[in-house]
Order: structure tokens, then sequence, then C-alpha cells
């Protein structure tokens, strides 16, 4: 089977298409035949060598979906021709996350997705929401779950909240689509005109231009009498976080999801213990979770935002698009 690896190197020469055997299901696996797999800034910092120092030869990429098309003799949650979306973290059903649960992730240490067939354990999937093409079913396992887990299982996101998401990028454009399905108002940064106009569009109550409104916690602060927001998603990390601490209101939440401007914080206490914030690190969620999200698009019949969708074959140009930070939404690799 035609199967794309990273070996060593920090460039997109890394990532090289070559054959491996393909694998037997076990009693309880799904053979499944990938359809499509999304792309994630884990993966292109995996490629890079700044996450993880996983060791290589590795199968990068963690999200997808998939047809079974062979199963193990004691399978019993799927059957073939079921679509399926296997869990990013294949042993964290349900609860919160533990360290023997949250140990083995797809795309590193695990071998990914980006290949055309994988074996996964029939309780690490999930039945792939029928409304969803195959491009928006692979979308969900990091990017709609971290946004799930944060807004909902972590927090109590509802009518009449105010929600900050940072950008137009995967993670966040889930925000603002699952905050808007449960109510709450959605202020979204970015310094791109035409992705503000889009999130408008998309269901946003205003859009911050922060090369307009360097200070964005300010205008945050403007737009909300003062008091600040519910929920600020930060998924750019760095000193940026101060301004998401300035930006929330007494008792509010801030979720740390990413680190697109760096995975170092420095910032000044102080704010967020006198204005008793939460500060939360969100990394994914559990098959609960996933299940629960994809429950609640398939009521609502809401799709995922995906910007451009690329061939196998184009796998490397795939990860420059997703680098370039020109995507509204979610970057996706589809099969033949």
């Amino acid at each position: 089977m035609k199967t794309y690896v990273l070996n060593p190197g920090s460039d997109l020469s890394a990532l090289q298409l070559t054959d491996r055997p393909l694998p037997e299901p076990g009693p309880r696996d799904v053979l499944l035949r990938l359809r499509a797999v999304s792309l994630n800034y884990r993966d292109v910092a995996i490629l890079r060598g700044t996450y993880g120092g996983f060791p290589r030869p590795l199968v990068p990429v963690s999200d997808g979906v998939g047809e079974v098309v062979a199963v193990g003799a004691e399978v019993r949650r799927f059957r073939v021709g079921d679509r399926v979306i296997p869990l990013y973290v294949p042993d964290w059903v349900r609860g919160p996350p533990r360290e023997e649960t949250a140990r083995r992730r797809l795309g590193g240490p695990l071998d990914g997705l980006l290949r055309e067939y994988a074996c996964v354990h029939e309780e690490a999937a999930i039945a792939a929401p029928p409304h969803l093409t195959d491009a928006e079913a692979a979308t969900l396992p990091i990017a709609g779950v971290t946004a799930w887990h944060a807004l909902f299982t972590q927090a109590h996101v509802g009518p009449g909240d105010t929600v900050v998401a940072q950008g137009t990028g995967g993670v966040s454009l889930f925000v603002l689509q699952l905050a808007r399905m449960a109510g709450a108002r959605v202020l979204v940064t970015s310094r791109g005109e035409a992705k503000l106009a889009r999130a408008l569009a998309l269901g946003a109550s205003e859009g911050i231009h922060t090369g307009t409104h360097a200070d964005w916690a300010a205008r945050v602060r403007e737009l909300t009498g003062g008091l600040g927001a519910d929920h600020v998603v930060d998924v750019a990390g760095g000193e940026g976080v101060a301004r998401s601490v300035e930006a929330v209101r007494m008792g509010g939440t801030v979720t740390l999801v990413g680190f697109l401007d760096s995975p170092v914080v420095r910032f000044d206490l102080r704010p967020a213990l006198s204005k008793v914030v939460r500060l939360q690190a969100v990394s994914t969620g559990s098959r609960d979770d996933l299940e629960a999200l994809a429950k609640a698009l398939t009521v609502h019949g809401v799709h995922p935002v995906v910007d451009r969708v690329f061939p196998f074959a184009e796998a490397p140009a795939a990860f420059a698009f997703l680098e370039s930070g020109a995507q509204f939404g979610k970057v996706v690799i589809a099969f033949p």
C-alpha cells in the first residue's frame, strides 16, 4: 500500500512516499481504506522537529475517515462498508485524561493515517456523521473535539455568553460554529479583512482586525461594555496569552489550545489572580467527546469549514499550504 513516512530531516523532503505491506486486522480490529485525512498544525510541527521528538520513520497525520473493508472475528461495533473516524487518542474513551490513556496518539508516537489502509481497534473509532462529506468528517478528531472539549466538557458555554476565537484556523472556526450553535456571541480576531468578512458570514457577531486594533483585548472589553468575554480560546500561545487574560471577564476562562506564535508563555500573573481567571489547557478529548460532537453536528446540520482539498499525490503541497497560514478552515488530503 502507498504510505507517506517522515524520515530524518526537518523540511518537506523528509516526507517520502513509499510502499508498505497491507496491515492485518486483529480479532477486534477493523481495516480501513482511508478516504480523507485532515492536517493540523501539530503535523507541521512534528515534520519540522519542533514538537514531540518522535522516532522516525513515522507515518504522519492524526485525523481521518475511512471505509471498513475487513473486520476481525470478534468485532461487534462495525461492519464492512461502514464509514468510521478513528480516535486521535485511541485509549481515551471517556472521563478526564490520564497518563495511561493519553500517551498513545496517532501521528506520533503511533503511526498516523497518511496511508491507503490502516487498522484500528473497534473501541478506538466512531461512526462518521452521515451528513458530512469525507473531507468534512476527517476534520473532527483534533480540531473539532478540542473546540468541543474546551467549550462544553471543561466549560459550560451557553446562550448569551461571549466567546473570543483567535484567527480563522481549524480550531477557531469550530469554536465559532459550536459556540454559535449553543447560542453564544462570538468575537473573531484576525489580521485579514477578507477572513473576518467570511467569519461574519459564518455567524460571528464582530470581527476584530488586529492590524487596526493591535490591543485587541481592549476592543473586546469595549464590545462587552467593559466587562470582558466569558471565554477566550487561545491558539497562539506566547506573549499573547497576556492579552487573552486582559480580554476575559472577572471569573472568566482562558483555554490554551495551541502555540502558533510560541510554545513559551510569559505574562504577569497579577491580572489573572486579581480577576480570578480560570486558565485551562485542552488537548483534544475522549471518544465520548467525539461522539457528542458528531451527534450535535448531525442534529443541527452543521458542516465543518474545509478550505482546500489536495490529492494524496500532493501531500507535501498540503503541508506547505497549511504552514503558509493562508487557509480559512481545514486543509484536507483526499485519497483516490
